[in-house]
């Protein structure tokens, strides 16, 4: 759903899945945009890892899967993007997550895109990567920052759902969310003040003493950290 959550995502899928091609592309990036674009339609299989700017006006061939891991905010986006697969006479697939207090959006996109959708069992032999993201964030700030923007993007970004009926931000489990952004520490920002979360605990390692990997960018932060002392 936003620039932020591509990036980490992006970052995060590169880690955990060694033999395919990940790309990541986003509005922000401009000038790059055509270039990854260009490069990801050649390959003979990887993954694109985008916000809705790839949701229309595009052709990449024989898209196997449409993830949408995020309920885009408008309706007609989740037909624009589902039209990514099964173009030209192929078969392709696509595939949304919901959690079970979204599950009103399935008839909604019945209704209002005559958008008929199956259920897909959850998966039983998953694998659980959050402690790798986790020490990922511990040993390089990049990472650990790229993940706070997310999360806070992403809350953000659903806030502002068009079907605010069905996605309610007060609803949302914000433990569990940034659980499974693997966060070391709750951010601060106004949709989480003055709320307790006892099913998240934040690691006991001061955030503060996190370094970043480029020692370029570590080095400007020592600088910066001096200045306000």
């Amino acid at each position: 759903s936003t620039c932020a959550c591509v990036e980490y995502y992006g970052k995060a899928l590169e880690s955990l899945i060694k033999q395919v091609k990940i790309m990541s592309i986003h509005g922000k990036m401009k000038h790059k945009r055509n270039k990854i674009f260009t490069a990801f339609r050649k390959l003979p299989g990887g993954i694109l890892v985008c916000t809705d700017v790839m949701a229309r006006g595009i052709d990449i061939p024989e898209v196997h899967w449409v993830l949408q891991y995020d309920p885009p905010s408008s309706a007609s986006a989740f037909v624009h993007r589902c039209g990514r697969t099964a173009r030209i006479g192929n078969v392709g697939s696509a595939l949304v997550f919901l959690l079970p207090m979204e599950e009103a959006y399935v008839n909604f996109l019945s209704i209002n895109q005559k958008c008929p959708m199956q259920e897909m069992k959850p998966q039983t032999d998953v694998l659980d990567h959050l402690p790798k993201l986790k020490a990922m964030a511990l040993s390089d700030r990049a990472v650990f920052e790229k993940g706070m923007k997310a999360f806070v993007s992403y809350i953000q970004a659903y806030a502002k759902h068009e079907c605010n009926l069905i996605f309610r931000v007060k609803d949302l489990d914000f433990a569990s969310l940034a659980k499974g952004f693997a966060l070391l520490k709750m951010p601060k920002m106004p949709e989480l003040r003055g709320k307790c979360f006892p099913d998240f605990t934040p690691v006991t390692v001061n955030t503060d003493s996190i370094s970043f990997k480029d020692k370029n960018r570590e080095k400007q932060r020592q600088k910066q950290l001096e200045q306000q002392k």
